[in-house]
């Protein structure tokens, strides 16, 4: 493994840091206390800055030594929000606020970035512009969105963009990269079906909305086995059922709520349709009726293939061939799907390891994402953050990649 050893020697300055906004977590469009450490850290190390960008937002401005005058341009990008969840560890760093949890290692990977930024200022070996981009509300907000809603990609021009996520359960001193959908849309819907009050005693006299409500989950999971191709991906799930007050009454309506996921855009209009189409043939067959709702939240992240390539060259560098793995597609949602939209770019994976990091206090729990018992893994800082240097500095000085 070839890390930095600059970045290596700050990297317990950079993990207090990283326990310090662990202890603090924000909810999304909330990072007002974690802004204002990424901006004043930057500030400190003589790195202009933007703010306000998607509300909380913090851009960093990296320029080279042609102070940006050859016109390439990266962008490497860290989330800053955590979770609306009690944690359940007790050790030092563990949350000071209740009901808010950083579950999912954005205070990690926040630290990450800071490290690199820690060594970009005083080691500007490259021509062009690294963007350090400090984004607001993964966890539901669509931060990524607000941002280039607020200009992102005019104000700060650049040819590529990079995320990174930790991974639980792969071995830590890992990678994983590849081309294509890596991360699935997130979607949400409601139906809800509108039936005939009566009592539960004469139900002739009504329309009862529960057992429709039952053959439509069932049929649903019809659309999947046989209504797209087997070898592509489709989820719906249907988490909420909601229906009545009395244990006697027929109620007059029925709520259902749930997700879908699919790796592309043309899956999704295929599930929302026939969804939409089954949900009102059930109802009709019934003499009932019903509204019918799909929120499309985030869309899938889909890798640039080049991007993808030469990420993965370049953690090979790091880490060796062996050590660089298949990124395996989740389900999981990741609204920096909204930047690799505008932009080519890759999302990538560093393991964090199965839990064996976790001092005394931690829960009972597994270590996994979205879990109370879940921590970040300090050991990654200085590999994450070489990685983000590297990367940068060598996509910035080949000229074939746009």
């Amino acid at each position: 493994m070839k890390v930095i050893d600059s970045i290596v020697a700050q990297a317990a300055s950079i993990a207090a840091i990283r326990r310090d906004i662990h202890a603090h977590p924000e909810l999304c469009f909330e990072e007002v206390r974690t802004a204002d450490l990424v901006a004043a850290k930057l500030t400190e190390w003589g790195i202009p800055i933007h703010r306000g960008m998607g509300k909380t937002g913090v851009v960093g401005i990296v320029k080279g030594r042609d102070d940006g005058a050859c016109g390439r341009a990266i962008g490497l990008r860290a989330d800053i929000d955590a979770l609306p969840m009690q944690e359940f560890n007790t050790f030092e760093h563990a949350s000071r606020h209740k009901g808010k949890m950083h579950a999912c290692g954005h205070d990690g990977h926040t630290a990450m970035l800071l490290a690199a930024a820690q060594h970009f200022s005083t080691h500007r070996d490259f021509d062009g512009i690294v963007y350090l981009i400090f984004q607001p509300a993964e966890e539901g907000g669509g931060g990524a969105r607000e941002m280039i809603n607020d200009g992102l990609f005019e104000k700060f021009p650049m040819q590529a963009v990079f995320g990174m996520h930790n991974w639980p359960g792969m071995a830590a001193g890992c990678f994983a990269v590849s081309p294509g959908p890596v991360m699935a849309s997130s979607n949400d819907f409601t139906i809800t079906i509108h039936g005939k009050g009566s009592h539960a005693a004469m139900p002739h006299m009504g329309i009862d909305p529960v057992p429709i409500a039952a053959q439509m989950v069932q049929a649903f999971q019809n659309i999947i086995s046989r209504n797209k191709k087997p070898i592509e991906a489709g989820v719906i799930s249907v988490t909420m059922i909601h229906a009545g007050e009395a244990n006697n009454v027929v109620p007059d309506s029925c709520e259902m709520q749930g997700t879908v996921r699919t790796f592309s855009i043309e899956m999704l209009d295929l599930l929302e349709r026939r969804m939409r189409e089954v949900a009102d043939h059930i109802c009709a067959a019934f003499e009932a009726t019903c509204d019918f709702k799909l929120n499309r939240n985030y869309p899938p992240t889909i890798n640039s293939p080049a991007e993808a390539e030469f990420a993965r060259k370049v953690m090979q560098g790091i880490v060796g061939e062996d050590n660089v793995l298949v990124q395996e597609p989740t389900m999981g949602a990741e609204d920096f799907s909204f930047m690799l939209l505008e932009k080519p770019g890759a999302y990538c994976f560093i393991a964090n390891g199965d839990g064996a990091h976790r001092e005394m206090g931690h829960g009972e729990g597994p270590c996994t994402l979205h879990n109370p018992s879940y921590d970040f893994n300090d050991d990654l800082i200085p590999l994450g953050a070489t990685y983000w240097v590297q990367l940068a500095q060598q996509w910035l000085a080949h000229p074939t990649v746009k």
